[in-house]
């Protein structure tokens, strides 16, 4: 349920208004803007009296919300999400660009990648250290020395970083050197884990599951929320469908969905998308198009000889190169970069 407060509603009845609903066992969760207040209700709504709740004249609005995520439901929350990580934003008018390799491989390797994406544009190096892979014969990243390699790179460029957590067990060292923590597709559904990430005060990437449907994402979306962790980042990076020629199918209709269903920001990684190179650039100037928050992209000085995922990653070269294009459909978009 959501209850939409005009602007005559003073704190003192907001807060009576809060304490009532909460007596019948619901939570609330306001949204404060400037002409009016919302108020999200989750709980057993059933015992609440729509009549009596309208009767009261600061009452605008009183409306029944059949989705089951609530917390991500833009109806809760009608303003877009930005979330501040830094000096950088996700979700505003600006887009944010996180770039780098699929792993950590040396010291020199990534703080080279950071600063050359960094000169380029990127407002974030992204960079695996422990890796998730489909073989437990190939390489499963530096791991430790990844996470401090990552950090060396932040030092060297002031770049915020973005890495993928496997297990609940890393979640206090993430938390304490990691500034996007990024949970997977293969994880989307680990519940457990969305569970203690909602216990923390960090932003979450959220990955899509290759075979999830948009209202399993938000839902994923929403078990992070409300733990009380309403930093989440939601990635789209493409579905398993009957194709074979592409790694995955890149869903862009689901970024327009998402924006319509959810206030969260929306990135897309358009190089787990497609597993192949020469299609990163075309598909993120697709996704910038089509209103996405912000991109993921794999950057290697070197794919042939990349320990992961070389075929998908671009050079920085063509990256600085697809920056610039970004930038010009940015501004068509009145976006910035």
């Amino acid at each position: 349920m959501v209850i939409v407060l005009n602007a005559s509603a003073t704190p003192a009845q907001i807060e009576k208004l809060k304490q009532e609903l909460e007596n019948y066992g619901c939570s609330v969760w306001p949204t404060y803007g400037k002409f009016q207040t919302i108020l999200g209700i989750v709980g057993d709504t059933g015992k609440l009296d729509r009549d009596y709740l309208l009767s009261k004249t600061y009452v605008e609005k009183v409306l029944s919300v059949q989705e089951p995520y609530k917390k991500a439901n833009r109806t809760f929350h009608p303003e877009n999400t930005v979330i501040e990580v830094g000096n950088q934003t996700i979700g505003g008018s600006q887009l944010a660009i996180i770039a780098g390799p699929c792993s950590v491989e040396s010291k020199e390797q990534i703080i080279n990648i950071a600063q050359e994406v960094k000169a380029a544009g990127a407002g974030f190096l992204r960079g695996g250290a422990f890796k998730p892979r489909t073989s437990p014969y190939s390489f499963q990243g530096m791991q430790e020395e990844g996470l401090e390699l990552l950090q060396l790179a932040r030092q060297a460029t002031g770049l915020p970083i973005v890495t993928e957590i496997m297990s609940i067990k890393q979640l206090e060292k993430y938390s304490e050197c990691i500034d996007i923590i990024q949970i997977g597709a293969r994880n989307m559904q680990n519940f457990d884990l969305l569970k203690a990430a909602g216990q923390i005060n960090k932003p979450i990437l959220l990955k899509r599951g290759q075979s999830a449907t948009i209202e399993e994402l938000l839902m994923s979306a929403e078990y992070i929320m409300a733990g009380g962790n309403e930093n989440v980042i939601l990635c789209e990076r493409g579905i398993r469908t009957f194709e074979t020629y592409t790694r995955n199918t890149l869903d862009l209709s689901a970024v327009l969905a998402i924006k319509k269903l959810s206030h969260l920001p929306v990135i897309v990684d358009p190089s787990h998308a497609a597993g192949i190179w020469w299609m990163v650039e075309a598909l993120s100037k697709a996704a910038v198009a089509v209103g996405a928050d912000g991109l993921i992209i794999e950057v290697h000085q070197d794919p042939s000889n990349a320990k992961c995922d070389g075929q998908q990653s671009i050079k920085p070269e063509r990256f600085a190169s697809l920056m610039k294009s970004l930038r010009e459909i940015a501004r068509l978009e009145n976006r910035a970069m």
